[in-house]
């Protein structure tokens, strides 16, 4: 029988204090490079398939993060060691506690495991919170936050900080959904609809009952997120900064609609995943580096290389082990990316300058992989880039 490995713990005070935090005395607590290890100390159900975690330090401490990053859960599963990244659905501003909400997938090896065995009194190991898809890299005077299915965790996490931080934060938040039972968060969601008269929750519902009802303050519509309808929930759609997590295909059609209003898509910002699990390598790594120092821990704390991706007159920050299709799909710049995955050949392009480092180069020719042709959907920076569409 399969097993994870998920220590039990008859109490929060057998767990040894982890290096890499820092007791509430000593200020806000920074996870720095490394692994560390927190108690899980609630589960709840958020919907028949979603349930989050709240997790702990040994001790009352402080967590700091930026709201909308993920963190890395490392595991051993069979013997493998396995990363598997999930967004931080708490808030910052809330600082003793961390919670993460998951889905089940069908055949997930990491989210059904963790659904299923993961209680109250056992510990994980992590890495440090991480992602470049948060408010203070992202900052904005008036928020369109849009998600569907489990993207609605890092909104959940901002739209928490900006209530609990900020006075009358402009915010409009539409959540797309199969039914109104498969909305996550949908109490707390209310409450802060009910509370704060400048968050302006929407949903849109794939089916809902004729009975039907929300709060007054909150709207909805039935069908999938079209241009007419995210019009109509949200008119000042153009003047707002776009924040966008979700299913590939959602995101794919959200581009597509908000195309249909000429948006600025330079104001448009989506969560990946698509690398994390590269990343957590790459941070595991460095966490076991024999050659890493410990005399000044702030020096530990984790980032990762930084590249300018130039195409043309345009130009975007990737992080390292970000695809150059993310850089691409960033800037609203016109790319067939049909599998995504390396195979069909319809995303490719030509690197006139710096260094890549590519997974696939299917479809492509001795000659055209001399002259600097790639998959952007399967190659990373690592150096500064000049791109040719």
């Amino acid at each position: 029988m399969n097993a994870i490995n998920l220590s039990v713990m008859a109490g929060a005070k057998a767990l040894h204090k982890p290096k890499s935090v820092n007791p509430v005395d000593g200020g806000p607590a920074q996870i720095v490079a490394g692994l560390s290890e927190l108690v899980c100390v609630e589960r709840w159900n958020e919907t028949i398939d979603v349930v989050s975690f709240r997790f702990q330090a040994g001790e009352p401490m402080k967590f700091d993060y930026k709201p909308g990053q993920f963190m890395t859960f490392v595991l051993d599963i069979n013997g493998e060691q396995v990363c598997r990244s999930y967004t931080l659905s708490s808030s910052p501003s809330r600082p003793y506690s961390l919670m993460v909400t998951i889905k089940r997938v069908a055949g997930g090896l990491v989210s059904n495991y963790l659904i299923d065995h993961l209680q109250p009194g056992q510990r994980v190991r992590v890495l440090p919170p991480m992602g470049q898809f948060n408010l203070v890299d992202i900052p904005a005077q008036k928020y369109l936050f849009l998600s569907a299915g489990c993207g609605i965790t890092p909104m959940y996490s901002m739209s928490r900080y900006l209530t609990d931080t900020q006075i009358d934060a402009d915010i409009a938040f539409v959540h797309s959904a199969r039914s109104e039972a498969d909305i996550i968060f949908k109490s707390s969601l209310e409450t802060m609809a009910n509370r704060f008269n400048a968050f302006k929750l929407s949903y849109a519902l794939e089916s809902a009952a004729a009975s039907l009802l929300f709060s007054p303050k909150i709207s909805f519509d039935i069908g999938r997120l079209t241009a007419q309808m995210l019009q109509t929930l949200v008119p000042d759609v153009a003047e707002r900064t776009v924040y966008l997590c979700g299913p590939e295909p959602y995101m794919q059609a959200v581009k597509a609609l908000l195309a249909e209003f000429n948006f600025d898509m330079n104001r448009l910002h989506h969560e990946s995943f698509a690398t994390a699990e590269t990343a957590a390598r790459h941070q595991l790594m460095q966490a076991n580096s024999p050659t890493k120092t410990h005399e000044n821990p702030q020096a530990e704390a984790f980032t990762l290389p930084i590249f300018n991706l130039a195409i043309g007159d345009r130009s975007t920050k990737l992080t390292q082990g970000q695809s150059l299709l993310e850089g691409i799909e960033s800037e609203g710049l016109p790319i067939i990316a049909a599998c995504r995955s390396g195979v069909c050949g319809a995303c490719k392009c030509q690197v006139l300058e710096g260094e890549t480092v590519s997974t696939s180069v299917m479809t492509l020719s001795a000659a055209e992989i001399d002259a600097g042709f790639v998959l952007a959907c399967s190659t990373t920076l690592t150096s500064d880039v000049a791109l040719k569409l």
